[in-house]
């Protein structure tokens, strides 16, 4: 009998998968372990012609993203989410068994999962205590490196990377290699967008998605933000249909004038939920740390992470571990939900911990 699993590449039998918050499971009726927007937003379908194939990059899509992004549509290509964005580039880019890529732990897991997948080297150089970027520890890597990931504000630390670091990286790219700067989050920090430096950088790449701010994480839609000639050379590696025909036809109504002031006001709704609950933590006794955040989640240290996990996780309250992150030992990230849910975390702390920090 053949062997199936023999058959496979050693990399793919070898690797370990993203492991997702909907792959990890869980039985919780507080979902804050996928940085989701904690409501539905009211969209409703207008596109019923399914028998015909959807555009390869909607137009409409296209330029209201363009347009809310303060660019030109050609300098933007939209996929399924943004990680077909980061798999796009390493088919673009770099050549199996020869090129590599590089990216800075603590950050995204799919970096180094799609690497893996397709066969590429993945360097890391660990951030600095404060979460910035090591620039003299990248210097020395980047010989033979193609594209240079970057998360800001990065997952799961919540930090923005300093602007002058930033410069300084592309800078010492600039000819060498492309650097790609993952804005999933920006929405929560519009102020610190890259997206007006692409016209001082031909190698700069943004990434952005729907998922977040936009409330629209199971719509799966995703952009990557460069000059044409890196549009022209990812167009050449996507596949024929990247958006669905429903998904194409929401994402347009999203991102029209309404859509982007209904997301402005999430936002609002969750910056206020995420003080409160910053504040909150901060009077748990079983809260060591709670780290600054940039975006819809909050990181901390606890002193028995694992055992306030599994007993939130018992209650129905899902968390997001992050022990195994380089730097991250008792850290735990918290996605911001409503002001109920994060209160039921507040009150089941507050029960482990036996009393707050005012009472201990």
């Amino acid at each position: 009998m053949t062997d199936i699993t023999a058959l496979a590449r050693a990399n793919v039998r070898d690797l370990t998968p993203y492991q997702s918050a909907r792959r990890l499971g869980g039985n919780g009726d507080v979902w804050l372990n996928a940085n989701e927007f904690p409501l539905p937003v009211p969209f409703e379908l207008s596109q019923n012609t399914l028998n015909r194939y959807p555009e390869c990059q909607p137009k409409l899509v296209i330029e209201r993203y363009a347009r809310y992004a303060g660019l030109q549509p050609d300098q933007v290509l939209v996929s399924r989410g943004a990680d077909e964005g980061i798999e796009l580039l390493m088919r673009a880019f770099c050549e199996p068994g020869k090129d590599a890529i590089l990216f800075c732990p603590p950050t995204y897991g799919m970096y180094s999962v799609s690497a893996e997948t397709i066969g590429i080297e993945y360097r890391t150089v660990a951030a600095t205590d404060n979460w910035q970027l090591n620039l003299p520890a990248i210097a020395e890597q980047l010989d033979g490196v193609k594209l240079v990931y970057m998360c800001s504000p990065n997952n799961p630390t919540g930090n923005l990377i300093s602007a002058d670091d930033i410069c300084q990286l592309l800078e010492m790219t600039r000819g060498k290699a492309l650097l790609i700067a993952d804005e999933a989050y920006i929405e929560f920090c519009p102020q610190a967008t890259l997206a007006s430096w692409l016209a001082e950088y031909p190698h700069l790449v943004i990434l952005r998605t729907l998922s977040k701010a936009f409330a629209l994480a199971g719509l799966r839609c995703g952009f990557t933000l460069a000059n044409p000639p890196v549009i022209d050379l990812l167009m050449k590696v996507i596949a024929p249909y990247p958006l669905s025909t429903p998904v194409a036809d929401i994402a347009g109504q999203a991102l029209s004038d309404d859509g982007i002031t209904l997301m402005r006001q999430h936002v609002a709704q969750l910056n206020d939920n995420r003080q409160w609950l910053i504040d909150a933590l901060r009077q748990c006794a079983c809260v060591e740390q709670v780290f600054a955040s940039e975006t819809n989640y909050v990181l901390a240290r606890f002193s028995d992470s694992p055992t306030i996990f599994k007993t939130l996780w018992d209650q129905g309250i899902i968390l997001r571990d992050q022990n195994k992150q380089p730097g991250l030992a008792g850290c735990l990230r918290i996605s911001i939900g409503t002001r109920d849910e994060c209160e039921r975390v507040i009150a089941a702390l507050q029960l482990l911990s036996g009393a707050s920090r005012e009472h201990a």
